[in-house]
């Protein structure tokens, strides 16, 4: 298929998979006049990067899970490469974690003091998505409920 026919079914642009193309990502053929020719193979790639950017993934982190298809792989995660990928973002993600934590406690604690100095302890209601989606903060009964 050519590169505008490739890019419509996953959803993306030309430029983009001539980008992924200039950093080695994506491999094209050449046809017989010199255009771009991919096959369903390069669709799964570009699936699979589009996955993995959804899930917070730089591009250069997609490079493993590529190269694992590109190797015959039926998935882009069945090689080890593909594995410490996971677990390093998983710890990127652990720390992040662990760093808005210690902000939120120390964001509770600075309203805990203010609260206290002020004499106040007004509740506001929920800022989470979540709740939009029947998550625990839905569940909460506002002002006007009581």
């Amino acid at each position: 298929m050519r590169i505008g026919d490739l890019a419509q079914r996953a959803g993306t642009t030309t430029r983009a998979l001539r980008y992924y193309e200039s950093r080695g990502l994506l491999t094209a053929g050449r046809d017989g006049n010199g255009y771009r020719d991919y096959g369903e193979d390069d669709l799964r790639v570009l699936r699979q990067i589009q996955v993995l950017q959804g899930l917070g993934f730089e591009l250069e982190d997609t490079r493993p899970f590529v190269e694992c298809l590109q190797a015959g792989h039926p998935t882009g995660d069945a090689c080890p490469a593909s594995l410490d990928a996971y677990r390093r973002k998983l710890a990127e993600l652990d720390r992040c974690i662990a760093d808005l934590q210690h902000v939120r406690d120390s964001l509770q604690r600075q309203l805990g003091r203010a609260e206290a100095e002020s004499g106040t302890t007004a509740i506001p209601a929920p800022l989470c998505e979540l709740s939009s989606f029947g998550g625990p903060a839905a569940s909460v009964p506002t002002q006007q409920e009581n």
